[in-house]
């Protein structure tokens, strides 16, 4: 049974910095810590909600920090997409009148029961066994069901599709389910990860109208999801030719239903840097005091980002050269995929600042081999030597 909402403490923070590099200069140290700079948060947020033509939510498994959910509910987010059980007390405790979105669409059925007792007001489905559930389970009509379709689209780093969405057929014939049984039906979809382009969206939506005219169900709401790039190569995304391609798209609807989007990585991730320390240095091979089981866990299946070395005694930098990077773990595959070029002078106790790393972080790290430690700070601003500022 999910508990009532209780009061979330925030984190505590010491006093920020004007950028990464001040605050490494001025603390130094060997454990790795995370940067946050909640103004480049802020401009973000901004432009989501000033280029987006619908309602913007987030995703809170990309960054479950208290501090990131209560920042965008001061600034007017009032809707989020939650997972479980614990991320609806989450932000409930920090934001009791924001409506969830259960879009997790495969659920226990004490999980549905802890959804209906927190109110949830849109559940996703992609299956007709999973969507029994809901009505054994008793959730209310006035809740909508946002059906979840897939389609074989490229242009992301990886395919959401693969663990969820129902195939064409399948969707239509949830619609046609979900109208008859009274709810307020709706569409969703998640173009998969880091997707860079916006004719994914469009191929979708336009998918979604077609279904939604051969069921004969006009949707209240077309949910488009995340997929929303963040800047790990270092330069800031433009997500204008995606709104711009999410606004066309609809025109494939004759009555169009209200958009809402889900960012969670293009949201938060370039609102942090982390700092990791260089333990030691053998030839072309860097120990670093954090690897894929702590902060750099997507590194394996999306990429290195963008990183920069910040010499521990302000030296100046030589030329790049590649090197390959180990975490602190006993396990040999604690290795950062391929080849890393950075400046040929890198040496215990520099550190390595990788960007974009404000997802995927905080709500992933592990204590493996005792690491998974690190420490918090804030920023002013987000810069790298050799990238555009992020935010």
């Amino acid at each position: 049974m999910l508990q009532s909402p209780v009061a979330i403490p925030l984190p505590t923070v010491p006093p920020r910095a004007e950028t990464p590099r001040d605050w490494l200069r001025r603390h130094g140290g060997d454990t790795p810590v995370l940067l946050s700079c909640p103004e480049a948060l802020a401009a973000r947020h901004a432009s989501f909600r000033r280029g987006f033509p619908g309602e913007v939510t987030y995703a809170v498994k990309a960054n479950p920090d208290a501090a990131v959910i209560a920042q965008l509910a001061a600034e007017g987010m009032r809707a989020f997409d939650v997972a479980s059980p614990a991320e609806m007390a989450l932000v409930h405790g920090l934001c009791p009148e924001a409506a969830l979105h259960y879009h997790n669409p495969v659920r226990s059925r004490a999980e549905i029961r802890a959804g209906i007792a927190a109110g949830v007001a849109s559940w996703s489905v992609d299956d007709m066994a999973e969507f029994d559930k809901l009505i054994a389970e008793g959730v209310g009509r006035e809740a909508e069901i946002a059906v979840r379709l897939k389609l074989p689209v490229a242009g992301a780093a990886y395919d959401f599709g693969a663990k969820f969405g129902a195939v064409p057929e399948l969707a239509r014939a949830l619609l046609r389910r979900a109208a008859e049984a009274g709810f307020r039906v709706s569409m969703t979809f998640h173009v998969g990860t880091q997707c860079a382009d916006p004719a994914a969206w469009t191929t979708y939506i336009g998918a979604c109208a077609d279904l939604a005219r051969g069921a004969g169900v006009r949707l209240a709401r077309l949910n488009v999801g995340g997929g929303f790039a963040s800047g790990r190569d270092g330069i800031a995304p433009d997500h204008e030719p995606v709104f711009a391609a999410i606004s066309r798209g609809v025109a494939a609807f004759e009555d169009a239903p209200a958009l809402v989007c889900e960012p969670g990585r293009g949201l938060v991730a370039d609102s942090m840097a982390y700092a990791v320390p260089i333990k030691a240095r053998r030839g072309a091979a860097l120990y670093l005091g954090d690897g894929i089981y702590g902060g750099l866990s997507e590194c394996p299946s999306i990429g290195v980002p963008s990183v920069d070395l910040v010499p521990h005694d302000g030296r100046s930098l030589g030329p790049d050269q590649p090197f390959v990077l180990f975490g602190p773990t006993c396990d040999s595959l604690d290795r950062l995929p391929g080849e890393t070029r950075l400046p040929g002078c890198a040496a215990e106790d520099d550190w390595l600042l990788f960007c974009s790393a404000g997802a995927y972080l905080v709500g992933v790290t592990t204590c493996f081999n005792g690491y998974g430690t690190y420490d918090r700070a804030e920023v002013a601003r987000l810069w790298t030597e050799r990238s555009r500022p992020l935010g």
